[in-house]
Formats: C-alpha cells, sequence, structure tokens
C-alpha cells in the first residue's frame, strides 16, 4: 500500500511539475467565445447575476449575433422580492442573504422580464454597487416581522419594495429602447428571444443517484430548487467541454476558497499538490470536500473561453468578483480542468449539448 501510495504522488508530482512549470497559459493561448464586457459587482454578493446575466447576452450574441446589455440588477431586486415571500411562506425558516443560484435569473427572466442596462443600473456608491446597507436594513425590518408575528405578505412585500427602491432605485414599468416601447417582459420576448426552458442546470455529487434530479442542498439555494440533474464528474466535464468546443459558453458555481486561489501572478485557479495528487480527483475525492463543507457554493462565473493544453482543459473564466480586476487581464481569470473537476458545484448548458445526456434520463 506504501508503494502504491508513493506511486500515485510521485506520478502526480511529475504532471504538476509539467502544469505549473511548462504550461502557463495566457489570455492569447485561447479560443475566445463571444461575450460582453466584464462587469464588477463591487461590494455585493450578485456573482450569481452577473454570471447567468452574462451567459444570456451570450447566448443573445450566439443565437442573434446582437450585442444587448442587460441589467444584472433586475434580476436581483425581483430576487429580493421573491425571497421575502418564501420567508413569509416558511415564517421565517430561510436565511436571507445576498447569495443566490444562477438558474433564478432564468426563473426571473420567464416570470418578470428583462431590461438593458441602460434603463436600471441601479445605485452605486462612490461608482461601485454596495448593498451593505440594503441587506442589513432588509433584515432588520424582517426581524421585526418575525419578533412581533407579522405575517401580512402584502403589507410586507411592499414594504420589502420602498427599502429596495430607496437602496437600489425604481424599476420603471415601461420604458423607451431604439424608439420603441416596451416593458419587462415585452422586451425580453421581443427582443432577447431567450426561452428560459431551453436551458439545464447540472450537477454532480456521490449524494444521490446519478442521471436523475434532485436539489442541489445549499444555503444559497433557498428556493429549494431540485431541478438539478446529477452527473459523474466526467459527464458534468464532458458537458462543459463539449459546449465550449461547439461554441457554447457555460455558467459556472462553486468554491473559490482553496489557499492559492487569489494567489496566482498569472490568475490560475489550480489544484496545488499538498491538497490532493491530481490522479486522485474523482466522484469520491470530490463528493468527500462537499461533504465536510470544504468545498462550499461561494462563487458563480461564466466561462467564456478555452485552451487545450497537452495536460488537459484550461477555461477563460469571466469573472465579476472585485479581486479579478487588481490585475490584467481586467475582470478575468484561468481556471484548470482539476481545479472545477474538484471544486466547482454546477453549471448551466443549452438544451443542444444537454440533450446528449437528458436522452438518458427523460424518456
Amino acid at each position: 500500500m506504501f508503494f502504491l501510495i508513493l506511486f500515485f504522488y510521485l506520478l502526480s508530482f511529475a504532471q504538476n511539475k509539467t502544469q505549473t512549470i511548462s504550461i502557463i497559459p495566457t489570455i492569447k493561448d485561447f479560443t475566445i467565445l463571444p461575450h460582453t464586457q466584464p462587469k464588477c459587482q463591487g461590494i455585493t454578493g450578485t456573482c450569481w447575476a452577473f454570471a447567468a446575466t452574462s451567459y444570456l447576452e451570450s447566448e443573445i450574441l450566439r443565437i442573434y449575433k446582437e450585442e444587448i446589455d442587460l441589467s444584472e440588477m433586475f434580476f436581483v431586486y425581483y430576487e429580493y422580492l421573491e425571497k421575502v415571500k418564501r420567508y413569509i411562506e416558511t415564517r421565517g425558516k430561510i436565511k436571507i442573504e445576498e447569495g443566490s443560484e444562477a438558474p433564478f435569473v432564468f426563473y426571473t427572466l420567464k416570470k418578470y422580464g428583462c431590461i438593458p442596462d441602460e434603463i436600471y443600473k441601479s445605485k452605486k456608491i462612490d461608482t461601485f454597487y454596495n448593498h451593505q446597507l440594503l441587506i442589513k436594513e432588509i433584515k432588520n425590518f424582517l426581524k421585526e416581522i418575525n419578533n412581533n408575528d407579522i405575517w401580512n405578505t402584502s403589507w410586507v412585500i411592499n414594504s420589502v419594495k420602498c427599502i429596495l427602491n430607496k437602496q437600489m432605485g425604481h424599476i420603471p414599468d415601461t420604458f423607451v429602447y431604439n424608439n420603441i416601447k416596451y416593458t419587462a417582459q415585452s422586451f425580453a420576448r421581443n427582443i432577447v428571444r431567450i426561452k428560459p426552458n431551453d436551458y439545464f442546470w447540472f450537477m454532480s455529487t456521490k449524494e444521490f443517484p446519478y442521471y436523475e434530479k434532485h436539489e442541489l442542498i445549499e444555503d444559497d439555494n433557498w428556493l429549494n430548487d431540485d431541478n438539478f440533474y446529477n452527473v459523474p464528474i466526467d459527464t458534468f466535464m464532458m458537458l462543459i467541454n463539449q459546449s465550449l468546443t461547439s461554441g457554447y459558453t457555460v455558467c459556472l458555481c462553486g468554491d473559490v476558497t482553496e489557499p492559492e486561489y487569489n494567489k496566482s501572478v498569472n490568475k490560475i485557479a489550480e489544484i496545488p499538490i499538498y491538497d490532493i495528487t491530481h490522479v486522485l480527483i474523482n466522484d469520491n475525492s470530490r463528493t468527500f470536500r462537499l461533504n465536510n463543507t470544504s468545498t462550499t457554493d461561494d462563487h458563480c462565473v461564466h466561462i467564456v473561453g478555452y485552451y487545450k493544453s497537452p495536460v488537459g482543459f484550461y477555461y477563460l473564466i469571466k469573472d465579476s468578483n472585485r479581486s479579478a480586476f487588481v490585475s490584467s487581464p481586467y475582470g478575468y481569470r484561468i481556471y484548470s480542468e482539476n481545479y472545477i473537476k474538484l471544486k466547482m458545484m454546477n453549471i448551466i448548458v443549452h438544451k443542444d449539448i444537454a440533450k446528449r445526456i437528458l436522452d438518458r434520463i427523460i424518456k
């Protein structure tokens, strides 16, 4: 057993040495797919909205060859309202925080529509989004609702709307875009033309049977969304790679707490050798980290490019986190294939790619 472990360690060390010394991709090495300019989420926990909105914008570019800058904060506004509704329904049983899951953008698109960023940018503080006061005010208000047992849905929702309008700004009922008047729903239907039902979410954990739909067990999944198809990690990675090589971008969420994540001068997220040998990254090691919570759903990003190196795929990540704007290339990172395999939790892909797996599930 000792010699077997030593063998895997030395093999992984050799692989790691090759990856970190010989293969250091830069942005010029990547096949870059159509996407819009990176935006910073500021001091907010709204990465899920920035990542999924960016993904929608790339889908518009891919399908219609049109560039439309959508308002991320439109989705955030309605996410707060829907979350407060659920808080009332459950009598305060869900957490009210800034975080959410990327699929919520698709639920909002279907129910409320969307609007251009030029129409609703939302309020900023010193040129940055900052929701610290917003979330504090909402939580304090709901604490009083809970303490005094005031569960009047319409009154509570209207009160939270007042908070949102004060802190974020009022969303107009109608607006003019290219000299035509729209509502959020008519803009989504006639200009954006993205069909939410054409998109599917996948996760990978041994905690549930594979090739079935299950709930993503995560605090940010306050909606208790159980529409995540669970697949083995090799299938999960296949969905990502087939999407990218076929010209489709991918929305990706997972863990960004690895010790080396923000230390690389090249902004490359890699699994360090002292964590786990790369040959042992599999369904077991992945699920182990999910179970002991060293992997959590911290952050959502948008994969907008790929580079197939001799040691595996690297991915160009469009990232809204402030730390991604500290150095060049601004608003971008690079993830290794091993990093995604071990630490990233869920993805959104188009039906054209998803159907290759769903045909095995949906009869």
